[in-house]
């Protein structure tokens, strides 16, 4: 009996284990579906819709105008085609970088203002993320479609797809190193796995996100920043190209699915 019991031990460890490990996701799953009620996210989408329509800057003009590739003015349904090329600055960009775009063009509002505060909290927080949680909330429940029809916009996905692959730094990783697998978590966070079509649409639908841990509204070009801060890679420069092309490689791979955020988490 006992060397049947020394044989049995090692299934019976594997089998508390599992079980152990479905537990903790269930009451992970359970806390995240807690967070949902009464997402503060709502309160950075009503500054973003007094920014775009307040005048500002040397021009004293609104954002009402901007196009962010749906026509003048058209926020509804943007989002969710973005990034996208765009003839009047002659290149790629997504929200952001088109926003700051439109202050500068259309308000005069210099670059360095602009997006000065982008990855600021509190009092030094930036009106992008305003911004960027009222511009996607109205992309909510459309599904994303993000073309590749324009050479540029090609361009962007692919240099996006070997970024993604890209090991470097200190610890030798990229991307993939924490998104290129099934079931990996770091402490109570999933990491999606983004080589895959589901994790893909889930990993980008749910950004922008209120991180309740932070009190603060984050955008997508700072998760992006703040992944390469682990990752020990240099800063990423707000609006570039490398940042741009990303984007561009993780939206498109999320094509299909319903957009559904700002979303809320830890």
């Amino acid at each position: 009996m006992h060397r049947l019991w020394v044989a049995a031990l090692p299934t019976l460890l594997w089998g508390c284990g599992a079980w152990a490990q479905d537990k903790t996701l269930d009451e992970i799953a359970r806390y995240r579906a807690q967070l949902q009620d009464g997402n503060p996210a709502e309160l950075w989408e009503a500054r973003g819709e007094d920014v775009w329509k307040q005048k500002r800057g040397p021009k004293k003009a609104s954002l009402e105008q901007c196009d962010l590739g749906k026509g003048p003015g058209v926020v509804k349904g943007a989002y969710a085609e973005l990034p996208r090329y765009f003839a009047d600055a002659g290149r790629v960009m997504d929200l952001e970088s088109r926003l700051v775009h439109c202050m500068g063009t259309r308000q005069g509002i210099p670059h360095a203002e602009a997006a000065g505060r982008v990855f600021g909290s509190g009092s030094k927080r930036s009106d992008i993320e305003a911004l960027t949680a009222w511009i996607t909330s109205e992309s909510k429940g459309v599904v994303m479609n993000v073309s590749l029809d324009h050479p540029q916009v090609k361009q962007a996905y692919n240099l996006g797809e070997k970024m993604f692959f890209f090991r470097g730094g200190p610890h030798d990783f990229a991307c993939a190193t924490c998104h290129g697998e099934s079931g990996k978590r770091i402490r109570l966070q999933d990491l999606p796995n983004l080589t895959e079509k589901k994790g893909a649409q889930l990993g980008y639908t749910t950004w922008p996100a209120y991180r309740v841990s932070q009190g603060e509204l984050r955008t997508f070009q700072w998760r992006l920043n703040d992944c390469f801060r682990q990752q020990r890679f240099p800063d990423l420069v707000f609006g570039s190209e490398l940042s741009i092309a990303l984007t561009t490689y993780l939206a498109y791979n999320a094509n299909g699915a319903a957009f559904n955020a700002p979303a809320i988490k830890r």
